[in-house]
Protein backbone atom coordinates (compact mmCIF):
# COMPACT_ATOMS: atom_id res chain seq x y z
CA UNK A 1 0.00 0.00 0.00
CA UNK A 2 2.72 2.50 0.46
CA UNK A 3 4.12 1.88 -2.53
CA UNK A 4 1.25 2.35 -4.35
CA UNK A 5 0.68 5.48 -2.23
CA UNK A 6 4.04 6.97 -3.16
CA UNK A 7 3.36 6.01 -7.00
CA UNK A 8 -0.06 8.01 -6.82
CA UNK A 9 1.83 10.97 -5.28
CA UNK A 10 4.05 11.07 -7.97
CA UNK A 11 1.70 10.52 -10.67
CA UNK A 12 -0.36 13.66 -9.31
CA UNK A 13 2.44 15.28 -9.46
CA UNK A 14 3.25 14.85 -13.05
CA UNK A 15 -0.46 15.32 -13.58
CA UNK A 16 -0.04 19.32 -11.86
CA UNK A 17 2.96 20.22 -13.80
CA UNK A 18 1.12 19.10 -17.18
CA UNK A 19 -1.70 20.98 -16.51
CA UNK A 20 0.81 24.14 -15.37
CA UNK A 21 3.11 23.91 -18.79
CA UNK A 22 -0.94 23.28 -20.63
CA UNK A 23 -2.27 26.39 -18.54
CA UNK A 24 1.22 28.53 -19.44
CA UNK A 25 1.59 27.23 -23.17
CA UNK A 26 4.95 27.06 -24.59
CA UNK A 27 6.58 30.48 -24.60
CA UNK A 28 9.59 31.34 -22.34
CA UNK A 29 8.31 32.89 -19.13
CA UNK A 30 10.32 36.88 -18.84
CA UNK A 31 10.38 38.30 -15.09
CA UNK A 32 10.72 42.06 -15.56
CA UNK A 33 12.96 43.50 -13.02
CA UNK A 34 12.51 47.10 -13.45
CA UNK A 35 16.07 47.74 -12.16
CA UNK A 36 19.29 47.25 -12.78
CA UNK A 37 21.20 43.57 -12.28
CA UNK A 38 22.97 43.08 -8.97
CA UNK A 39 21.66 43.42 -5.72
CA UNK A 40 19.06 42.01 -3.25
CA UNK A 41 15.90 41.84 -6.00
CA UNK A 42 17.98 40.78 -8.81
CA UNK A 43 18.99 37.86 -6.48
CA UNK A 44 15.55 36.39 -4.94
CA UNK A 45 14.55 37.06 -8.84
CA UNK A 46 17.36 34.65 -10.33
CA UNK A 47 16.27 32.45 -7.85
CA UNK A 48 13.08 32.22 -8.68
CA UNK A 49 13.56 31.84 -12.06
CA UNK A 50 16.01 29.02 -11.96
CA UNK A 51 13.30 27.19 -9.21
CA UNK A 52 10.36 27.48 -12.01
CA UNK A 53 12.42 26.19 -14.50
CA UNK A 54 12.71 23.27 -13.24
CA UNK A 55 9.07 22.96 -11.57
CA UNK A 56 8.07 24.03 -15.07
CA UNK A 57 10.74 22.31 -17.50
CA UNK A 58 10.06 25.04 -19.62
CA UNK A 59 12.56 28.32 -20.17
CA UNK A 60 11.93 31.24 -17.61
CA UNK A 61 14.32 34.35 -17.75
CA UNK A 62 14.99 37.32 -15.45
CA UNK A 63 15.05 40.67 -17.71
CA UNK A 64 16.64 43.84 -16.11
CA UNK A 65 14.24 46.78 -17.32
CA UNK A 66 15.39 50.03 -14.98
CA UNK A 67 14.42 53.40 -16.11
CA UNK A 68 12.13 56.19 -14.36
CA UNK A 69 12.92 54.59 -11.01
CA UNK A 70 11.60 51.59 -12.19
CA UNK A 71 8.59 52.78 -13.50
CA UNK A 72 9.35 52.02 -17.46
CA UNK A 73 9.55 48.23 -16.21
CA UNK A 74 6.37 48.16 -14.60
CA UNK A 75 4.59 49.63 -17.46
CA UNK A 76 6.21 47.36 -19.79
CA UNK A 77 4.28 44.66 -17.80
CA UNK A 78 0.87 46.31 -17.92
CA UNK A 79 0.97 46.38 -21.72
CA UNK A 80 2.35 42.75 -22.01
CA UNK A 81 -0.48 39.91 -23.08
CA UNK A 82 -2.14 38.98 -20.14
CA UNK A 83 -1.21 34.73 -20.48
CA UNK A 84 1.36 34.05 -17.86
CA UNK A 85 4.42 34.64 -20.23
CA UNK A 86 5.28 38.12 -18.74
CA UNK A 87 5.80 38.72 -15.10
CA UNK A 88 6.76 41.96 -12.67
CA UNK A 89 9.34 41.21 -9.85
CA UNK A 90 9.21 44.58 -7.94
CA UNK A 91 9.80 46.17 -4.15
CA UNK A 92 7.17 47.75 -2.59
CA UNK A 93 7.58 51.91 -4.51
CA UNK A 94 6.10 51.11 -7.83
CA UNK A 95 2.88 49.74 -6.17
CA UNK A 96 2.56 51.32 -2.71
CA UNK A 97 4.24 54.57 -2.49
CA UNK A 98 4.58 56.05 -6.62
CA UNK A 99 0.38 56.11 -6.51
CA UNK A 100 0.77 58.78 -4.00
CA UNK A 101 4.35 60.62 -5.59
CA UNK A 102 3.38 60.95 -8.94
CA UNK A 103 0.25 63.05 -10.59
CA UNK A 104 0.73 61.22 -13.98
CA UNK A 105 1.76 57.86 -13.10
CA UNK A 106 1.01 55.56 -16.69
CA UNK A 107 -0.04 52.84 -14.94
CA UNK A 108 -2.56 51.82 -11.85
CA UNK A 109 -1.36 49.22 -9.49
CA UNK A 110 -4.55 47.63 -8.46
CA UNK A 111 -6.51 48.15 -12.34
CA UNK A 112 -3.62 46.89 -14.05
CA UNK A 113 -1.57 44.20 -12.44
CA UNK A 114 -2.87 40.34 -10.63
CA UNK A 115 -0.87 40.25 -7.61
CA UNK A 116 1.00 36.44 -7.61
CA UNK A 117 2.90 36.07 -4.18
CA UNK A 118 4.57 38.32 -1.71
CA UNK A 119 8.50 37.11 -1.70
CA UNK A 120 9.97 38.28 1.35
CA UNK A 121 9.90 41.30 3.75
CA UNK A 122 13.07 43.90 4.89
CA UNK A 123 12.80 46.27 7.60
CA UNK A 124 14.48 49.71 7.67
CA UNK A 125 16.85 51.24 10.47
CA UNK A 126 18.09 54.07 11.39
CA UNK A 127 21.76 54.72 12.90
CA UNK A 128 23.55 57.82 14.54
CA UNK A 129 26.97 58.78 14.10
CA UNK A 130 29.50 58.27 16.71
CA UNK A 131 29.71 62.15 17.75
CA UNK A 132 25.98 61.79 18.54
CA UNK A 133 26.10 60.81 22.60
CA UNK A 134 21.98 59.24 22.21
CA UNK A 135 22.12 55.35 23.08
CA UNK A 136 18.24 55.11 22.44
CA UNK A 137 15.72 56.99 20.38
CA UNK A 138 13.86 58.97 23.87
CA UNK A 139 17.78 60.40 24.36
CA UNK A 140 18.41 61.31 20.77
CA UNK A 141 15.03 63.29 20.70
CA UNK A 142 16.35 64.96 24.07
CA UNK A 143 19.56 65.31 22.49
CA UNK A 144 17.67 67.26 19.33
CA UNK A 145 15.71 69.60 21.42
CA UNK A 146 19.18 71.11 23.02
CA UNK A 147 20.91 70.93 19.01
CA UNK A 148 17.83 71.56 16.71
CA UNK A 149 21.13 72.70 14.04
CA UNK A 150 21.77 69.10 14.22
CA UNK A 151 18.57 67.88 13.40
CA UNK A 152 19.02 66.32 9.65
CA UNK A 153 18.39 63.19 8.49
CA UNK A 154 20.16 61.78 5.27
CA UNK A 155 17.94 58.82 3.24
CA UNK A 156 19.58 56.74 0.12
CA UNK A 157 17.60 58.71 -2.54
CA UNK A 158 14.57 61.44 -2.07
CA UNK A 159 10.88 59.65 -2.33
CA UNK A 160 12.18 56.69 -1.21
CA UNK A 161 11.16 54.48 1.55
CA UNK A 162 13.43 55.80 4.13
CA UNK A 163 12.25 58.66 3.19
CA UNK A 164 9.23 58.75 4.12
CA UNK A 165 9.62 56.30 6.98
CA UNK A 166 11.58 59.29 8.29
CA UNK A 167 8.51 61.21 7.93
CA UNK A 168 6.89 58.96 9.66
CA UNK A 169 8.79 59.21 12.76
CA UNK A 170 9.51 62.86 12.67
CA UNK A 171 5.32 62.99 13.23
CA UNK A 172 4.89 60.41 15.50
CA UNK A 173 8.30 62.12 17.72
CA UNK A 174 6.55 65.45 17.21
CA UNK A 175 10.14 66.57 16.08
CA UNK A 176 10.91 69.09 12.80
CA UNK A 177 13.92 67.11 11.06
CA UNK A 178 15.50 68.15 7.94
CA UNK A 179 16.01 66.16 4.84
CA UNK A 180 19.06 65.27 3.13
CA UNK A 181 18.57 63.20 -0.26
CA UNK A 182 21.96 61.09 -1.50
CA UNK A 183 22.76 58.71 -4.54
CA UNK A 184 22.79 55.77 -2.47
CA UNK A 185 23.96 54.39 0.55
CA UNK A 186 28.04 54.46 0.81
CA UNK A 187 28.05 58.56 0.62
CA UNK A 188 25.67 58.60 3.08
CA UNK A 189 27.53 56.22 5.83
CA UNK A 190 30.40 57.83 5.23
CA UNK A 191 29.46 60.87 6.27
CA UNK A 192 27.98 59.46 9.52
CA UNK A 193 31.18 57.95 10.32
CA UNK A 194 32.96 61.35 10.08
CA UNK A 195 30.38 63.03 11.53
CA UNK A 196 29.38 65.47 8.63
CA UNK A 197 25.51 63.59 9.36
CA UNK A 198 24.15 63.33 12.55
CA UNK A 199 20.89 60.79 11.29
CA UNK A 200 20.42 58.40 8.79
CA UNK A 201 17.86 56.22 7.32
CA UNK A 202 18.12 53.46 4.85
CA UNK A 203 17.69 49.82 4.60
CA UNK A 204 19.12 47.65 7.89
CA UNK A 205 21.17 45.56 6.35
CA UNK A 206 23.14 48.20 5.32
CA UNK A 207 24.28 49.24 7.95
CA UNK A 208 25.58 45.89 9.40
CA UNK A 209 29.24 46.29 9.12
CA UNK A 210 29.55 49.78 10.22
CA UNK A 211 27.25 49.33 13.68
CA UNK A 212 28.77 46.20 14.54
CA UNK A 213 32.64 47.53 14.00
CA UNK A 214 30.92 50.73 16.56
CA UNK A 215 31.14 53.46 14.10
CA UNK A 216 27.53 53.96 13.64
CA UNK A 217 24.65 53.42 15.97
CA UNK A 218 21.72 51.69 14.85
CA UNK A 219 19.31 52.71 17.32
CA UNK A 220 16.08 51.06 16.21
CA UNK A 221 14.23 48.80 13.01
CA UNK A 222 11.17 49.52 11.51
CA UNK A 223 9.67 45.95 10.97
CA UNK A 224 7.29 44.23 13.71
CA UNK A 225 10.16 41.83 15.36
CA UNK A 226 13.59 42.26 15.79
CA UNK A 227 15.67 42.24 12.28
CA UNK A 228 17.51 38.72 12.05
CA UNK A 229 20.61 40.59 10.87
CA UNK A 230 20.95 43.08 14.35
CA UNK A 231 18.68 41.10 17.02
CA UNK A 232 19.71 43.61 19.60
CA UNK A 233 18.54 46.76 18.49
CA UNK A 234 14.85 47.29 19.53
CA UNK A 235 11.97 48.65 17.01
CA UNK A 236 10.44 51.25 17.09
CA UNK A 237 7.39 50.25 18.69
CA UNK A 238 9.52 48.61 21.54
CA UNK A 239 10.83 51.88 22.24
CA UNK A 240 7.66 53.63 22.66
CA UNK A 241 7.07 54.42 19.00
CA UNK A 242 3.90 53.04 17.18
CA UNK A 243 5.37 53.18 13.96
CA UNK A 244 6.28 50.41 11.42
CA UNK A 245 7.14 49.95 8.01
CA UNK A 246 7.87 47.16 6.33
CA UNK A 247 9.43 46.84 2.55
CA UNK A 248 8.74 43.55 0.18
CA UNK A 249 9.15 42.31 -2.77
CA UNK A 250 6.44 40.67 -4.67
CA UNK A 251 5.60 38.89 -7.81
CA UNK A 252 2.66 40.65 -10.51
CA UNK A 253 0.99 39.49 -13.88
CA UNK A 254 -0.84 41.82 -16.02
CA UNK A 255 -4.52 42.25 -15.19
CA UNK A 256 -6.91 39.55 -16.35
CA UNK A 257 -4.54 36.89 -16.32
CA UNK A 258 -6.94 33.73 -16.46
CA UNK A 259 -7.28 32.27 -12.77
CA UNK A 260 -6.17 28.97 -13.20
CA UNK A 261 -2.60 30.54 -14.78
CA UNK A 262 -2.77 32.75 -11.79
CA UNK A 263 -2.79 30.00 -9.19
CA UNK A 264 -0.39 27.57 -10.88
CA UNK A 265 2.34 30.81 -10.82
CA UNK A 266 1.46 31.33 -6.92
CA UNK A 267 2.00 27.32 -6.63
CA UNK A 268 5.52 27.89 -8.31
CA UNK A 269 6.36 31.25 -6.70
CA UNK A 270 5.91 29.84 -3.31
CA UNK A 271 7.85 26.22 -3.57
CA UNK A 272 10.75 28.77 -4.57
CA UNK A 273 10.03 31.23 -1.67
CA UNK A 274 9.61 28.62 0.94
CA UNK A 275 12.55 26.35 -0.48
CA UNK A 276 15.76 25.65 2.26
CA UNK A 277 17.91 27.19 -0.69
CA UNK A 278 16.36 30.99 -0.88
CA UNK A 279 16.07 31.10 2.49
CA UNK A 280 20.00 30.73 2.92
CA UNK A 281 20.67 32.67 0.69
CA UNK A 282 18.24 36.03 1.35
CA UNK A 283 17.92 35.75 5.17
CA UNK A 284 22.02 37.09 5.74
CA UNK A 285 20.98 40.54 3.14
CA UNK A 286 18.14 41.21 5.55
CA UNK A 287 15.15 39.66 3.69
CA UNK A 288 12.93 37.24 5.28
CA UNK A 289 10.95 34.67 3.21
CA UNK A 290 7.23 34.98 2.69
CA UNK A 291 5.49 33.35 -0.03
CA UNK A 292 2.14 34.21 0.60
CA UNK A 293 -1.41 33.18 -1.07
CA UNK A 294 -2.83 35.83 -4.16
CA UNK A 295 -5.05 37.08 -1.25
CA UNK A 296 -2.91 37.81 1.19
CA UNK A 297 -0.38 39.60 -1.18
CA UNK A 298 -3.56 41.33 -2.75
CA UNK A 299 -4.36 42.46 0.96
CA UNK A 300 -0.77 43.80 2.04
CA UNK A 301 -0.85 45.86 -0.69
CA UNK A 302 -3.32 47.50 -0.24
CA UNK A 303 -2.70 48.13 3.29
CA UNK A 304 0.68 49.12 2.41
CA UNK A 305 -0.68 51.85 0.19
CA UNK A 306 -3.51 53.51 2.57
CA UNK A 307 -0.71 53.74 5.38
CA UNK A 308 1.89 55.28 2.82
CA UNK A 309 -0.30 58.01 1.39
CA UNK A 310 -1.06 60.67 3.89
CA UNK A 311 2.71 60.12 4.99
CA UNK A 312 4.00 61.44 1.31
CA UNK A 313 1.79 63.99 1.55
CA UNK A 314 2.90 65.13 4.67
CA UNK A 315 6.21 65.31 3.25
CA UNK A 316 5.37 68.31 0.88
CA UNK A 317 7.68 65.10 -1.87
CA UNK A 318 7.79 66.43 -5.59
CA UNK A 319 9.50 64.28 -8.19
CA UNK A 320 11.85 66.87 -10.21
Amino acid sequence: MRAIRIALAAALALILVDNAIAQLGESPIRIVLPYPAGGVGDTAARMIADSMRAQLNRTVIVENKPGAAGRLGVQSVKDAPADGTVLLFTPIAPMALFPHVYDNLAYDPVKDFQPISQVGTYDLAMAVGANVPAKNLKELIEWLEVNPRQAAYGTPAAGSLPHFFAVLFAREAGIELRHVAYKGNPQAVTDLIGGHLPIFFTSTQDLVEAHNTGRIRVLATSGRERSMVMREVPTFIESGFNIRGEGWYGVYAPAKTPPRVVSQLNQAVVEAVRSTEFAKRLSPLGVQATGTSVEEFAKAGKSDSELWRPVVKASGFKPE
